[in-house]
């Protein structure tokens, strides 16, 4: 019984992990209001080592639709710019000497489309992590002996109840974020 609820633990653990990944990647995508977070995933080479962005400069967002990048050594304002620009999500950065500003466009309805087709995706991602997480907690449970049917049975079912709850959570997202980038 003890080592039934040790995988309902895991499996739970698992599932939150998989949905802070979703809530993650929903983060940075842009939703027409500047955010820091949009800026997560830029690399930037500082001193020969790849580093994120947010380790070398600090990130703010003064207005709704502007970014100010202020890095720590003025002498990798143009490595921050080149790093941007790799990027390729579609800001573009000015250099005033001091600090990176990047004023974030107004969205397309087009693009407001795109963005909510990306969400739609990291959010299914997410879906189908979870759903793996329930095949590998109820092969693993099968597999536990001396356990009642019952037991084995109740187990299952707990598992296909948080399996439901992550995925009303994971909808809940999609629906906030959807909201957010539709919003003009």
């Amino acid at each position: 019984m003890e080592e039934l609820e040790l995988y309902l633990e895991e499996a739970l653990d698992q599932m939150n992990k998989a949905m802070n990944h979703v809530n993650h990647e929903l983060a940075k995508i842009r939703a027409g209001k500047a955010n820091p977070s949009m800026l997560d995933g830029i690399q930037v080479t500082y001193y020969g080592v790849m580093s994120p962005l947010n380790q070398i400069a600090s990130i703010t967002a003064p207005e709704a639709r502007t970014l100010f990048i202020k890095p720590w050594e003025k002498g990798i304002i143009q490595e921050i710019e080149k790093a941007i620009m790799v990027a390729n999500i579609g800001l573009t950065p000015q250099n005033d000497g001091q600090q990176i500003i990047i004023n974030i466009p107004m969205l397309t309805e087009e693009r407001r489309k795109q963005l909510v087709k990306q969400a739609s995706h990291e959010c299914e991602h997410g879906k189908v992590s979870v759903r793996s997480i329930r095949k590998e907690t109820n092969e693993q449970l099968k597999k536990i002996k001396g356990v009642s049917e019952d037991d084995l049975k109740n187990a299952e079912d707990e598992v296909q109840k948080l399996t439901d709850d992550f995925m009303i959570k994971i909808d809940a997202l999609l629906k906030k974020k959807e909201a957010e980038i539709m919003t003009v």
